[in-house]
């Protein structure tokens, strides 16, 4: 393959290891991503199927992590809080800037992110371009990756830098606004979903068929009205109900067994998943003396819940052993009576209270005390090794760090479905469909549901998968007040300042108002 070099939106993602804020902001021929000049241009991808390949890589290497994208949707919410214990998580505030909406333009993950992003749409043009010779479902792939990666950069940034392959370093890329991100995601979903193969449920959706295309053009569709202005359209509405009904006609359905989903064995849930490590997902949340057969280094004692998110689901408040009342998502907690070997002696869900090991014997911290997680928390510092609620969904029972991350799934489609309805369109009854998951997920049923009803449920079936930030603004909760969060007000916080190294390397960028 041949390229120009590149000069552009696309600085080199510091290592994730480093939580340091940039300091140096002169921009070096290093800061960019710089290909070969060959002299005669663009001529086209050589490889096309190795370069589908690469793209699905380098969105596993994104993924494969508890920062960047995950931790820029997931602790910016109220599900999650990173504090800092001693000086363990404290990295210079990286963490609590995150939770409290302090973040400025200089935040690691913010860089790292819109680089990541931004690269993978850049990658996808190249194979897109006709002088790729690509084939239709190669294209396909990269419509749908290209259409995944703008929309992540429209929905957190607000504008979106585009070159075009043959722009050469002298030319500052494009920026499309919002509704001309949102058009351009819109036709690229289209296209992914007409060039797309049917892949139902089985181990080929480590790659997107038409059901991940449809429910990511689901997505944007419910989520429309944010980014363009209004109110939601009823024929956006329509076409996000259509378009889950087309993936249940491939095959995919609600499945019982909660945390089995999340195992890598076939399911009728599992839309797509890519091959990233879920080692991340279990052991950023578990306490160093928590271990297994393939881990016995023990979890890195970061992330908790709040005790208000924990309080959405049915269930003793105190408590979550077995016979706590608890619907089976807020999962359980072993004691010395129930402990099973087969589970190595890990609770799933939401873990409070005294931990055990695989024999029963109950944990302690570093110093000696009783691992007891506790729902109360001092603030964001000044905690010891045992305060929060720590949550699992992945278990290590399963494998510790198997590769199989799942990015959609089909209770998420079920759960767009009623809430398009909710909003005005046709095909079915919205506490029914609700009601059929809660049902399902041995939750008690609702006798109506309200807008509050709707968040609270995807909070309860989604958590922990990228989609939470999204939908408490979605649903006009992003800036009021949760625990050590203050009511912000600032709808400026919606969207992600642009990283001040990219302002510097393409002027056509504006930053977002409020930073």
């Amino acid at each position: 393959m041949k390229r120009k070099k590149m000069k552009s939106f696309l600085i080199l993602a510091l290592s994730s290891a480093v939580f340091l804020s940039c300091t140096n902001l002169e921009i070096e021929e290093t800061d960019s991503i710089i290909s070969e000049d060959s002299g005669t241009g663009f001529t086209g991808v050589s490889d096309p199927a190795g370069a589908v390949d690469e793209l699905y890589n380098q969105l596993r290497a994104y993924v494969d992590t508890q920062e960047q994208l995950y931790a820029l949707n997931e602790v910016s919410s109220d599900e999650f809080m990173v504090p800092t214990r001693g000086t363990d998580w404290g990295d210079n505030g990286i963490w609590r800037t995150l939770h409290q909406h302090t973040w400025s333009p200089s935040h690691q993950f913010i860089l790292n992110t819109w680089n990541q992003y931004n690269q993978l749409a850049f990658r996808a043009n190249e194979i897109i371009d006709s002088r790729s010779n690509a084939s239709a479902e190669q294209v396909a792939q990269a419509k749908f990756a290209r259409g995944y990666a703008i929309w992540w950069v429209l929905d957190m940034f607000g504008q979106v830098p585009f070159r075009e392959v043959d722009e050469g370093p002298d030319v500052n890329p494009r920026v499309l606004t919002r509704p001309e991100a949102v058009e351009l995601v819109i036709s690229d979903l289209n296209d992914a979903i007409a060039g797309l193969p049917v892949v139902g449920p089985g181990p080929n959706t480590n790659r997107a068929g038409k059901a991940a295309a449809r429910l990511l053009l689901a997505r944007v569709l419910l989520n429309k009205h944010v980014y363009v202005g209004g109110s939601p359209d009823t024929a956006d509405m329509n076409q996000v109900v259509s378009l889950v009904d087309a993936i249940a006609a491939d095959g995919f359905e609600l499945e019982s067994g909660y945390f089995d989903i999340f195992k890598s064995d076939v399911d009728n849930e599992t839309i797509w998943w890519v091959p990233a490590s879920i080692g991340s997902r279990i052991w950023h949340t578990l306490h160093y003396n928590t271990n297994a057969p393939d881990n016995a280094g023990g979890g890195w004692n970061g992330f908790t819940t709040l005790a208000e998110f924990y309080d959405l689901f049915e269930g003793d408040p105190n408590s979550n052993t077995v016979g706590s009342g608890q619907e089976e998502r807020r999962g359980w907690v072993p004691d010395a009576s129930n402990a099973d070997e087969t589970n190595l002696g890990i609770g799933y869900g939401f873990l409070i209270g005294q931990q055990y090991n695989e024999d029963g014997t109950p944990l302690t911290d570093r110093p000696g005390n009783p691992l007891v997680f506790t729902r109360d928390l001092p603030g964001l510092v000044g905690n010891n090794e045992r305060t929060g609620i720590r949550v699992i969904k992945y278990h290590p029972v399963n494998g510790s760090f198997t590769g199989h991350s799942i990015m959609f799934r089909y209770a998420d489609a079920h759960l767009m479905k009623a809430e398009a309805i909710f909003r005005g369109a046709s095909g079915g009854d919205a506490t029914a469909l609700i009601n059929e998951l809660r049902v399902l997920r041995q939750a008690t049923p609702l006798g109506t549901v309200s807008e509050s009803d709707i968040l609270a449920e995807r909070g309860r079936e989604l958590y922990g998968e990228y989609v939470r930030r999204i939908d408490l603004i979605r649903f006009g909760e992003f800036t009021k007040e949760w625990q050590f969060k203050e009511v912000s007000g600032d709808d400026t916080k919606k969207i992600f300042p642009i990283p001040t190294n990219a302002l510097l390397s393409n002027p056509n960028l504006v930053q977002n108002p409020g930073y």
